[in-house]
Order: structure tokens, then sequence, then C-alpha cells
């Protein structure tokens, strides 16, 4: 798979590369005097060079609960990305850390994964792979959210609007405050988290209790979907960085298939193409949807996340942020 990393980094730094400036302008439609008010195409050479690739990042909740939460967030810390597409597990775990730590397990020279599940019960401690979270860390993450929900169910009673799984996360961004959070800088950066399973975890969990509290409450997801969605079908070109399977990858590449599919995919998961799965298949199998572009040159990595994404990151983003900043430093 080494090979795939490399094509993977190729494909990553197209990206980043690409420019509206790149592409000559199109003439106006006929009856349509170019840069008139009328004329809707960017033509100005400086504003042209301005417009880049929207990127998708998608990321499983493993990611953020593993130590690959620091690579993500230096991605939306520096608004290097679009947006973001997690799951509830997320969002969450993202936002824990920030109260509470989790632990790397081990006892008595058991290494983490092989810990008794029993045990563990007994004790108050989950186990996600090899770390450990205790039951604590959900109590202060239920204390810490549920006056937020308070909050937003008593704007909704006042507007009459709902909310939404991006607009609600971006509240919590906004409440936490804590600048080692993802949330915290989609927040300041205003970049959108899109989370369709708000639900499947212990935010699921809160909003359960919360229903018997304080019945109405509604987090609209169609609101999101509109989003996102638009967000494809609005951009010149497209990229999907995408870490794992399930969930997040079909929602980013479902967006794609609204504008006939991405210029630019990467995909980094293990999941295999036997059991048919989306999460297994090649980008060729997106292709036949329309989700990827015929001409498109998209990559898969079959590799383990977690080990691979820094090492992209550091190869693509960072070197190309590194480049920005040195010659906006360099003498005129």
């Amino acid at each position: 798979q080494a090979t795939n990393f490399g094509l993977a980094v190729e494909e990553v730094r197209r990206m980043l590369a690409w420019r509206l400036s790149d592409e000559e302008a199109p003439p106006p439609p006929e009856g349509i005097v170019a840069g008139s008010e009328e004329d809707s195409e960017i033509r100005d050479p400086a504003e042209r060079a301005k417009v880049r690739t929207t990127i998708f990042l998608g990321c499983t909740s493993n990611l953020i609960s593993a130590g690959t939460r620091e690579s993500i967030r230096y991605l939306l810390q520096h608004k290097l990305v679009s947006c973001l597409v997690t799951t509830a597990g997320g969002v969450e775990e993202d936002l824990m850390k920030c109260l509470a730590p989790h632990y790397l397990g081990s006892q008595r020279g058991v290494e983490g994964f092989a810990l008794k599940g029993a045990e563990l019960r007994q004790k108050g401690i989950n186990r996600i792979g090899n770390l450990l979270v205790p039951n604590r860390n959900y109590c202060l993450f239920e204390d810490w959210l549920t006056p937020l929900l308070d909050t937003l169910m008593d704007e909704q009673e006042a507007s009459g609007g709902a909310t939404s799984p991006s607009r609600m996360i971006w509240r919590m961004g906004e409440k936490i405050d804590d600048a080692s959070s993802i949330c915290y800088w989609a927040n300041r950066n205003r970049i959108p988290i899109f989370c369709p399973a708000i639900t499947d975890g212990s935010i699921g969990d809160m909003l359960f209790f919360h229903s018997y509290k304080r019945p109405g409450l509604v987090v609209d997801l169609v609101q999101d979907i509109r989003a996102i969605n638009s967000m494809a079908v609005d951009a010149r070109r497209t990229g999907m960085l995408i870490c794992g399977g399930g969930l997040v990858k079909h929602h980013i590449c479902n967006a794609n298939l609204m504008r006939n599919g991405a210029d630019y995919a990467v995909f980094v998961n293990t999941g295999q193409e036997f059991d048919g799965s989306d999460s297994g298949a090649k980008p060729d199998e997106a292709v036949s949807w329309g989700k990827v572009r015929p001409e498109a040159t998209p990559v898969k990595v079959c590799a383990d996340a977690t080990l691979l994404l820094p090492l992209l990151v550091a190869q693509t983003f960072a070197r190309e942020r590194g480049a920005e900043a040195a010659a906006a430093a360099a003498p005129p």
C-alpha cells in the first residue's frame, strides 16, 4: 500500500493546488455583457485565483477517540477543509476530552485490547479499543450538555424554528471554549460539522433523557442535507478525503452525486469489496453512481487511518500551509 499512499499524497496535492484561475473564463451567455451585473461568472483573474477546491473531510468517530484527533483539529484550525462529516461519537468524544481525560489501557502487563469487559464493567469503565473512558466522563458530559439543550428549547419556543445537527454542534463548539477541540475551531472558523447520525451515541442518550424532562425539542435533519448537498452543487471543484467507511463515506459521496461526482477523492479504510459494502467499495464503484467523475484519478489506500492520516496531513496540508506561510513572509 506504500504505492497507493504515494498516489493519495499526489491526489490531495492536486486538490490543494487547483484554482479557478487555472481555467479560462467561459464566454458569457448570448445577450449578456461580460463583467456586467447579469454576468454570474467571476472574471477578475485575482478573484478567480481565490476560488479553491471545496474539500469534504470525513472521519469516523474512532479517529477522534484516538490520537488522530489532533490532526483533524489542525485541518479545521487552519481552515484547510470546507466541512467535516462525522458521527455522534466523533462530536461527543472531542468535547468529552475537554472535560476529562481518556486513558491508555493496560493492567498488570495486559495490553488494553485484551482487558476483560466484565471486569471493566464492574469498575464503571468503558473500553474504546485500547482506550479507557470512566463512566464519570459521561456524567460530566451530561451535566455540560443538558443546559445547552434547555437553551435550544427556549429558543425554539421563542422563535418557532427548529435547530439542526450542524447548528447544535456549532453551539457546542461555541460553549466549550477550549482550543484543543475540533468543535471549537469549527465554530471559530465557521466550518460546518455535519452529523446525520447525531442520535447514535451519548448525545442521543442526552436527547432521549431531555425529551422526558422537556418534551418537544426538534433537531431538523433536512436543514443539513440541504446544506451539504448545496455545498457540493455550488462548488466549482470538489475533493473528498474520507477516513473510514459507513455513514461518513456514503454521506459525502452522496452529496457529490448531486453535482455528477467529485473531481478528487481519497479513501482510507480497511474495508474489502467482497461483501458488497459501500465501506469497502473501491472508487470505481463510486464512478458508476456518479459520485466520482469518470475523468478523476481517485485513490483508495487499504490501511489503518489512525496511522496514515497524520502522515497524509504532514505530506500535504501541512506542507502546503508551510509553503504559503514562507511565501507570505518572504521580502518583496
